[in-house]
């Protein structure tokens, strides 16, 4: 029985060395949320969803604002709209110690609105996302995350290791998403045509939700106790506008009523859409993307000279 038991021990043992051996490969190849989830704890964050996790570029505002690092917190439509789960996540992701942070939230109608046929919290979609159960975001390798959320193999996690070669999805460890894709016009003309679809389906299936506008209000109250707050509303290229425009004709005016309630600056990109590329017509090319948080970051300094 004792040489069963050392030899079924032994197995184990090797089995966990194997797993924390692959586990520590994980990096932005791995998934599209794994470094999310791995520190250090940022004091200047930009959150949103996945137009926020490509059109902002950290490394820009970086140089942009000396002496401070950015992190994009920005997941996607379904895992990071604005609510409750949210917003927990964003307490246990910023340091602790921000009194004095510069904070980006991103906005369009969809991370503001829920399903029609939604009647209940539990059927918010981010209830399944890894935002609702995580404990730990700054951890690297993050084993809690790989055994929560990786389903696949963790050989897989080796295998498409960044050494090998960077995904057209790769998230760097600052949060920006950078999506590599060919941008020529037949292409692209294609990628449009499809998400024109698909958010022609979408915006009849949605509705604007008081909820998360409130849970905005919620995220914005809290971040203005650690520094300073900014809303930006990214833009979609012309046939994604005009949907938005079409679902939520005043979305911009409810947005700048709660910017101006809560004492925070709205800048409104919406009507410069024709200026920059698209990868799909819905989310930023990044060459476009470094342009645009440019601005974004001299608009903030501009702002903050006024505020001096």
């Amino acid at each position: 029985m004792k040489k069963f038991l050392f030899k079924i021990s032994f197995y184990i043992i090797v089995i966990i060395a194997v797993l924390l051996w692959l586990g520590s490969y994980a990096d932005g190849n791995t998934d599209d949320n794994y470094r999310h989830f791995t520190g250090p704890k940022p004091s200047n964050m930009i959150m949103g969803d996945s137009r926020g996790s490509q059109a902002l570029v950290p490394d820009v505002l970086d140089g942009k604002f000396k002496n401070r690092k950015f992190d994009n917190f920005s997941l996607n439509l379904t895992e990071s709209p604005y609510g409750q789960i949210y917003l927990e996540a964003i307490k246990r992701k910023i340091n602790p110690d921000t009194k004095d942070g510069i904070f980006i939230l991103t906005v369009d109608p969809w991370n503001v609105s829920t399903g029609k046929d939604v009647k209940d919290a539990k059927d918010y979609t981010e209830n399944v996302s890894a935002l609702a159960d995580m404990h730990f975001y700054d951890m690297a390798p993050n084993y809690e995350y790989l055994l929560k959320h990786f389903p696949k193999s963790w050989v897989n996690i080796y295998n498409d290791r960044e050494a090998v070669g960077r995904s057209n999805t790769y998230l760097h460890k600052n949060g920006w998403m950078e999506v590599t894709v060919d941008i020529n016009p037949v292409d692209l003309k294609k990628r449009e045509d499809s998400k024109i679809v698909q958010y022609k389906e979408f915006a009849g299936n949605q509705k604007i939700s008081q909820y998360r506008l409130d849970a905005l209000q919620d995220i914005i109250k809290y971040l203005k106790s650690k520094g300073t707050v900014y809303i930006v509303r990214i833009p979609g290229f012309q046939g994604i506008m005009d949907i938005e425009n079409a679902y939520s004709p005043d979305f911009s005016e409810i947005i700048g009523s709660i910017a101006k309630k809560n004492g925070v600056k709205f800048l409104d990109f919406s009507p410069q859409h024709n200026k920059y590329i698209y990868t799909d017509g819905n989310h930023m090319y990044k060459e476009s993307g470094k342009v645009f948080t440019a601005q974004i970051a001299d608009s903030i300094l501009s702002d903050k000279k006024v505020l001096k």
